[in-house]
């Protein structure tokens, strides 16, 4: 149903394995650098084990098997700064019962402000809706996320979609706590006439 990998200008995805285990809780583990950075506005904590990376890994390819969605390793391509180290990771997660993709994106901070962001947006956006013939894809940042909100609202607009408003009480951390968050969604139709203008 996903393709094992997805490659853009400036960037490799690679879904994500049993194999990617060690990188994995080398960049997303307590001692990752900048990973409360990293994690401020995400609502996953650092992986305090290697076992965590694991069961994350394992939840991944379940979710995968059963195409309730996606999760892929970010790479730099080979004319890029970080070539082909682990950058983060990226993702769909799909209701099929209401035909709408949802994505999610963690970098790590030597590749921020480059737009990767929104590189792999248009790739998994174009995914949902011509491989997959999803209705709608649709995104969320915290409220206070404003370096997500500069990057998402870009490539929603890139791809005719809107912002749809403010979720209250809608994130759950792993703390217990709950924050708002704010939508912003794309639809097959929007995409495709936004696409066909832009030909």
């Amino acid at each position: 149903m996903f393709p094992e990998t997805i490659s853009t200008d400036r960037l490799s995805l690679e879904i994500l394995t049993e194999d990617h285990l060690f990188e994995l809780y080398e960049h997303a583990s307590i001692d990752a650098d900048h990973i409360e950075e990293i994690t401020e506005y995400l609502n996953w904590s650092p992986h305090k084990t290697l076992n965590e990376s694991r069961e994350f890994i394992e939840s991944a390819c379940e979710e995968r098997e059963s195409g309730r969605g996606v999760t892929y390793v970010v790479y730099p391509r080979a004319d890029q700064a970080n070539a082909g180290e682990f950058g983060g990771l990226c993702g769909l997660t799909i209701d099929w019962r209401k035909r709408t993709g949802t994505l999610g994106i963690w970098l790590r901070k030597p590749l921020w402000g480059r737009g990767y962001s929104g590189e792999r947006a248009d790739a998994l956006i174009a995914m949902a809706f011509d491989r997959l013939d999803l209705e709608l894809v649709d995104v969320l940042h915290h409220v206070d996320n404003n370096a997500s909100r500069s990057a998402i609202e870009t490539y929603v607009e890139r791809h005719g979609g809107r912002k749809e408003g403010m979720l209250r009480n809608y994130l759950v951390y792993d703390d217990g706590s709950v924050v708002d968050t704010i939508r912003y969604t794309i639809s097959q139709k929007e995409f495709g006439k936004n696409n066909a203008q832009n030909v």
